[in-house]
């Protein structure tokens, strides 16, 4: 699939929880962080988006997540076993807050057709996109089935938001 960019201050805040994280990541900036600090706060980034993946039920055979904060980009690779979990993790990695772009390296045991991708925009609900891209405000639950389980209501999306737009 490719490079994907996301807006990155939108989505899942999955990076520096809690107060040691702020007192910590305040002090590696006023020191300026060494390469073993940045290396390990990459990794940490990459950990907890391959646990985000998993609490979403996806499941990838070798998944691997890197995350480089100095490009804000996030490297998935794997082998998905069908294109709509492929789509669904790469949206995983993605709508996380802090993440501008995903570089998917991942394969598909079953390849299908691909999905489109759809940043929500202020004032967007799953049946107005539904018309956009099918014609009819009534598909509206076919979106929000193919985005479960990042979507748990169909009025539940943010602008931002990247959502799968499956073929018809």
């Amino acid at each position: 699939m490719g490079m994907f960019s996301f807006i990155k201050e939108a989505g899942e805040k999955l990076f520096g929880i809690g107060k040691a994280k702020a007192a910590e990541a305040a002090s590696a900036t006023a020191t300026g962080p060494t390469p073993e600090q940045v290396a390990d706060m990459n990794r940490t980034a990459g950990d907890a988006i391959a646990r985000y993946i998993d609490t979403m039920g996806l499941k990838v055979d070798g998944l691997a997540v890197q995350y480089d904060g100095a490009s804000e980009t996030v490297t998935v690779s794997g082998i998905a076993p069908d294109q709509q979990t492929r789509e669904k993790v790469v949206l995983c990695c993605g709508n996380v807050a802090s993440v501008a772009r995903v570089n998917d390296l991942m394969t598909v045991a079953s390849p299908e057709a691909e999905s489109q991708m759809y940043t929500v925009v202020k004032g967007d609900n799953l049946s107005k996109i539904s018309k956009q891209f099918y014609g009819t405000p009534n598909k509206y639950m076919q979106i929000f089935e193919a985005n479960k389980p990042m979507l748990s209501h169909p009025d539940k999306i943010y602008p931002g938001q990247v959502l799968r737009i499956p073929p018809q």
